[in-house]
């Protein structure tokens, strides 16, 4: 016969980690350890180190894990370390097409070498205006521009000079006033007036009017060249401004060409440069007539506008790879962006405001995104995987093939990229990117997985310490005690629920380093004790605390019934924990349940009434699986019953309640009475067996409050699985309870112990014959269950 497991009481000593506190003082004493960067991890750092070293295309990072859990100082102090080898990339800037406005031009340097060309334009610049308009005043050419000008004003005088010559003689004089030519007749050697025209006879009148005709077609004859005399001349006009502007820039351009002989790029540049120049040039700085002539500031700002190149991306010489966190990920943030201004009511843009995004300024380096952030962006996920697929990164502006922009804008040239790119996201985003984007592994092929606990080994401790060491210095203490830091570790295991690993979330220890300073600092001491953890702790727990002292108070006055002491029939105390914002609380709750005779099986009535979430469901749908393996092999499981987490209003997840739901399902079955001063918590299989749940610290010390404000009697406790024992880390409180024997926790392993437990009887062990023994709790348990199936089913006993 199977001897029964008999349950087990845990001692103090079980209820808390054991600290090895000559090691944390060893780590306090050991500066060293301040230069921790980080606390374990391994896993992370090995795929870390694979991802940053290979090359190969597609072997981007996804850093996959909870925040606060030190992902980003991690991939940053690495990100640092492979930068320092690496060299300076490639600087960009954008230059203006002179052959087509709409497309600007990408020039590519070494690093250092934009800047010193943005410098060599810009002298080009002060030169072009230190030269003109002064070569334009050189006597060289004022006597060439007064050559054309006689050249046309000989032509213009011969042709006027047949004509006067021949209204001369036939008494006509010809006056030329503002570029207008008439004639008048002679008398006594004098032009007539038009009064005294007025007055001679018609016949005299008629031969001066066919004489001035016949003058007028004279001029117009000798004159029918001159527009094209005039075209001429300025076409000469032209190529002489042409030509004195060329001798002056030509100088010029020769050092630039010169000096970027082997950039085939700006050669080319240079040499469209040379034909527009010498037309702005001519265009800018030779008309001194103009009523609105630009002065030099104007002139030099438009010189600049067209020339002076924009730096999208510049280096010094000896930097490192660039290490770029874009925090905001939009499509601006990351692809650039072309800026508008508005000019006398109409929208211009041009190649100097075009304005770099992340990808931009990361390209030769490391580009670091959020990626829950990322993917939440429109047209951003797509483009990325483009840019990243292709190594090009195009400046498209998408809102164009939406229609939300009118105005005319630039396509850039695109530019090459080179940029290893990091996401740190959720474990849900990594796994739904990989079901849903079959580009995702190709692209993003290192996984970078960061565990939530850390293995509390030496290691460990020490990196531990250095990094508490570290803040608490940066917020102004000056030391920090050996059992402060045990304190605090002792805190972080509590975070991991685990007696033998530290929660990788270090920024909540942190943030309790910070809290607990404020105290020390209002006791006129910088060196941080343990008291001043335990005080912070505390405001802590009363700041965020209204939730849980409202349940216990309702709990206290009797408005949530909840009993510590006697016994009854079908009722059990179930431990659970509520989560509100960043902080949890344990809390009783009464399961309750009645059996009948009937066929409906075990109803769970928070599932009925869709309260109960799935996982809840799933547990209360097990209790029927037992029941039958355990008591019905040799008659049909037939009975109705109901169980339900009383008063309770909103919804309950989770399978904790289900050792709880069984223990009050068998003690309503079999009318044994199930003691009140132990509460209980624990998820079961089919086969009986006691599971381990989550939340197990907070639990208890939620029953306990309640237990210690109504007088602790010595027969109260907990009931957990024994599998969790090692994650009990419960504060001070519970535990000097349990040393003077007031307060209990137990363990069980198995269902039938959990029975024994509550009820205060044997549960009892199948015999040979398939038989419990009498009296036993699953004996009475087969017998009503028989009698139920008889009853139903209408057989005999």
């Amino acid at each position: 016969m199977t001897r029964a497991v008999m349950p087990s009481k845990l001692e103090p000593e079980q209820l808390a980690p054991k600290l090895n506190r000559r090691l944390i003082a060893q780590a306090l004493k050991d500066d060293a350890c301040l230069n921790a960067t980080f606390i374990g991890q391994e896993r992370a750092r090995e795929a870390l180190t694979f991802g940053l070293a290979i090359q190969a295309t597609g072997y981007n990072l996804y850093v996959m894990g909870e925040p606060a859990t030190g992902r980003f100082t991690l991939v940053r102090d690495y990100l640092d370390r492979e930068a320092v080898n690496s060299a300076a990339p490639d600087d960009w800037c954008y230059i203006a097409n002179l052959e087509e406005e709409r497309e600007p031009l990408l020039l590519r340097f070494k690093a250092g070498q934009a800047k010193q060309f943005q410098r060599d334009m810009q002298t080009l610049i002060n030169d072009l205006l230190a030269t003109f308009p002064a070569a334009f005043d050189n006597p060289g050419y004022q006597r060439q521009k007064a050559a054309i000008a006689r050249e046309y004003d000989l032509r213009y005088d011969k042709a006027i000079d047949a004509v006067e010559r021949y209204a001369n003689a036939n008494d006509i004089a010809m006056f030329e006033k503002q570029g207008a030519i008439t004639f008048a007749p002679l008398q006594d050697g004098r032009a007539i007036t038009e009064q005294e025209f007025a007055v001679l006879d018609e016949k005299q009148r008629t031969f001066y009017y066919a004489l001035i005709d016949e003058l007028e077609n004279r001029l117009a004859e000798s004159l029918i060249k001159l527009p094209v005399w005039q075209r001429e001349n300025s076409e000469k006009i032209r190529k002489l401004n042409r030509d004195t502007a060329e001798n002056g820039i030509r100088p010029l351009l020769k050092n630039l060409e010169h000096n970027y002989s082997n950039n085939l790029a700006i050669l080319k540049y240079l040499r469209q440069l040379r034909s527009h120049l010498t037309g702005t040039i001519v265009e800018l700085l030779l008309d001194d007539d103009k009523e609105d002539k630009p002065d030099e500031l104007d002139r030099r700002a438009y010189l600049e506008e067209l020339y002076l190149p924009n730096i999208l991306v510049g280096h010094s010489v000896d930097a490192k790879a660039p290490i770029i966190y874009e925090p905001n990920p939009t499509y601006q943030n990351l692809f650039g962006r072309i800026e508008y201004t508005n000019v006398h009511g109409s929208v211009f843009t041009n190649y100097r405001m075009i304005r770099p995004g992340a990808l931009h300024r990361a390209n030769g380096g490391y580009l670091l995104l959020d990626a829950d952030q990322l993917v939440e962006q429109p047209f951003v996920w797509e483009a990325l995987k483009l840019a990243i697929r292709s190594g090009m990164l195009k400046m498209d502006l998408p809102q164009q093939d939406f229609g939300m922009v009118n105005a005319i804008t630039l396509n850039p040239q695109p530019m090459e990229l080179n940029v290893k790119v990091i996401l740190l996201g959720s474990r849900d985003l990594y796994y739904t990117l990989q079901d849903y984007d079959d580009e995702f592994d190709q692209l993003f092929r290192v996984l970078v997985d960061f565990d939530p606990e850390i293995p509390m080994v030496r290691q460990s401790i020490f990196d531990f310490v250095g990094k508490v060491r570290q803040h608490a210095h940066a917020s102004g203490l000056e030391q920090i005690s050996s059992g402060a830091m045990a304190r605090l570790v002792q805190y972080s295991l509590r975070m991991a629920e685990h007696r033998e690993k530290l929660s990788a979330h270090i920024a909540e220890i942190l943030e309790l380093v910070s809290e607990a300073a404020y105290f020390c600092f209002k006791s006129h001491s910088k060196e941080l004790q343990s008291t001043h953890i335990e005080t912070a702790l505390q405001a802590k727990k009363r700041r965020t605390g209204r939730v849980s002292q409202t349940l216990l108070q309702d709990i206290k006055e009797g408005h949530v019934l909840i009993e510590t002491s006697g016994k009854a029939v079908g009722q059990v105390n179930g431990l659970t924990v509520l989560e509100v914002g960043d902080t949890a609380f344990g809390t009783p709750a009464r399961i309750t349940s009645t059996v009948y005779a009937g066929a409906n099986g075990v109803v769970d009535i928070e599932r009925e009434v869709e309260l109960g979430q799935p996982i809840h469901s799933k547990g209360v749908m097990l209790l029927t699986g037992y029941l039958g393996n355990k008591y019905a092999q040799h008659f049909p499981l037939t009975l109705s019953a109901n169980i339900a987490l009383e008063q309770s209003y909103g919804h309950i997840d989770g399978d904790s309640a289900s050792l709880g739901e069984l223990v009050a399902l068998i003690s309503a079955l079999t009318e044994i009475p199930a003691a009140q001063g132990m509460a209980i918590t624990g998820s079961i299989n089919q086969y009986g067996e006691v599971q381990a749940v989550g939340g197990v610290n907070e639990k208890i010390e939620g029953f306990f409050d309640l237990c210690q404000h109504r007088g602790l009697t010595g027969e109260q406790g907990v009931i957990i699985p024994h599998s969790n024992t090692i994650n009990l880390v419960l504060n001070s409180g519970v535990i000097d309870a349990v040393k003077r024997g007031q307060f209990h926790i137990h363990t069980v392993r198995t269902v039938d112990e959990a029975l024994a437990l509550l009820m205060g009887q044997e549960a009892g062990v199948m015999n040979s014959k398939g038989r419990y023994p009498k009296n036993s709790i699953n004996y009475h348990a087969v017998n009503r269950l028989y009698n139920i199936a008889l009853i139903v089913n209408g057989g005999d006993e």
